[in-house]
This record gives structure tokens, C-alpha cells and sequence, in this order.
């Protein structure tokens, strides 16, 4: 009974370090800044083994277009992609920012969303978009 208790530990261990090493967006999302007193910033990256760069960053461009940002600017030398977001009517866009880089056998991309001071909405809310745009690399 304790072998069987002990491998059944030993297996749920190995199986937690393989979701670990293989995180994506969603896992990956962090957030900081103070509501109404500081910006916002909603940050993420994911690994996509076997895409190069510069195809990530057109498919991050595309995404991008069709999701909607305006002022879109690509730097295909560097793998980085801005862009804005008008969404509250205040004239105050939020800022979008994509980085592609090669590493080991793929890519891995980085994003920031920033909304500015007195700006809010949900962390689920920018996890999801945020998430959408990183992940249109693996589609």
C-alpha cells in the first residue's frame, strides 16, 4: 500500500513539473499597478517550438488587425509589434505590445497591455484578449 501511495505522489509530482515547463498565456499572466492611482499592466509570453520569429510576428499582425487595434506599427527587424485600443470614449487609448524572439528550437513571444491611470477592467478581461493574440502564433 505504500509503494502504491508513494508512486501515485511521485507521479503527480512528475506530471505538475510537465504542466510547469510547458506553460502558456493563460498560466504565464501576471498583472500589476493600483486601480485609479497608477497604470495598469497586463503581462504574458508563451513558447511555440517550430515557428521562426518573423513568421510569429505576421501572424501577430494579422490577429492584431483583426482584433480590432488601430496605429499599428511593425518592426520586423526586432520582432515587435505596437499598437492602440480606444475603448472608454475618453479619447485615452490603451497600449498594446508584442515581441517575437527566437529561442532554442522556436519562438517566444512576449505581451504588455497598458491601460492608462484611471482606466480599469477585469484581469479575466485583458487575460483573455491578451491571450487570444499571443496564442493566434500556434493557430
Amino acid at each position: 500500500m505504500r509503494i502504491l501511495i508513494r508512486l501515485a505522489a511521485s507521479s503527480s509530482i512528475f506530471c505538475l513539473g510537465i504542466s510547469l515547463a510547458y506553460a502558456g498565456c493563460q498560466e504565464n499572466f501576471t498583472t500589476s499597478g493600483v486601480p485609479m492611482v497608477t497604470k495598469l499592466e497586463g503581462k504574458s509570453f508563451a513558447v511555440f517550438s517550430k515557428i521562426d520569429p518573423k513568421n510569429a510576428v505576421q501572424k501577430l499582425a494579422g490577429a492584431v488587425l483583426a482584433d480590432g487595434y488601430t496605429d499599428m506599427k511593425v518592426d520586423e527587424k526586432y520582432g515587435a509589434i505596437t499598437a492602440l485600443q480606444e475603448t472608454s470614449g475618453s479619447g485615452r487609448p490603451q497600449t498594446l505590445r508584442l515581441v517575437a524572439r527566437k529561442t532554442g528550437g522556436g519562438t517566444r513571444v512576449d505581451g504588455v497591455f497598458t491601460m492608462q491611470v484611471g482606466q480599469i477592467t477585469s484581469d479575466a478581461a485583458v487575460r483573455e484578449g491578451l491571450c487570444r493574440l499571443i496564442d493566434a502564433v500556434g493557430q
